[in-house]
């Protein structure tokens, strides 16, 4: 079944609805109900409304939300322009929604972005130890650079339970 969704630019308006949404689908007893939780890997949250306000700041940042026919915000992808490369992060999808095909139509949402924008690649990091993930994005095209991040150490973002490094891939446009 393909679900139908609409993409539509988050706003300010939208922060406190995305901070619960992104930390329901990433850490907690929640996330756990789906396949891409972090929750075994960080404690506290993915995100707070202060560093989401700050990154849909950033100069050519979007925040696109996925909704239902109902309205109901099932996911959202955080896109920002870095030259000819569209950066994708923080996507997410709600956790009882996962392997429905949402993360795939954001995907896509995301890739006609950064081509209505003229670039020419995305570029992604992911955590270095989640296999699943990675293996999920290689599937969509997404090939690893052998360039590697040093995770944030911002608590904002989580506090990790063993050193992580995040992976770099690029899928061409």
């Amino acid at each position: 079944m393909n679900p139908t969704l609409t993409t539509v630019p988050a706003t300010a308006a939208d922060i406190p609805e995305l901070v619960s949404f992104v930390n329901s689908v990433y850490r907690g007893e929640t996330s756990r109900q789906g396949w891409t939780t972090e929750a075994h890997l960080l404690d506290g949250p993915r995100i707070d409304a202060d560093a989401l306000a700050e990154m849909l700041q950033a100069p050519g940042a979007v925040l696109l939300m996925g909704r239902t026919e109902a309205g109901e915000l099932v996911g959202s992808v955080y896109l920002q322009l870095q030259a000819e490369a569209m950066y994708l992060g923080m996507l997410s999808v709600r956790p009882t929604r996962q392997g429905g095909g949402i993360g795939r139509l954001l995907l896509e949402a995301a890739h006609a972005h950064a081509r209505e924008l003229g670039c020419t690649r995305m570029k992604i990091t992911v955590i270095a130890v989640r296999h699943e993930l990675l293996a999920w994005y290689e599937r969509q095209g997404y090939q690893r650079t052998g360039e590697t991040v040093p995770f944030p150490t911002d608590p904002r973002f989580g506090i990790p339970r063993q050193p992580l490094t995040l992976l770099v891939l690029e899928k061409p446009l």
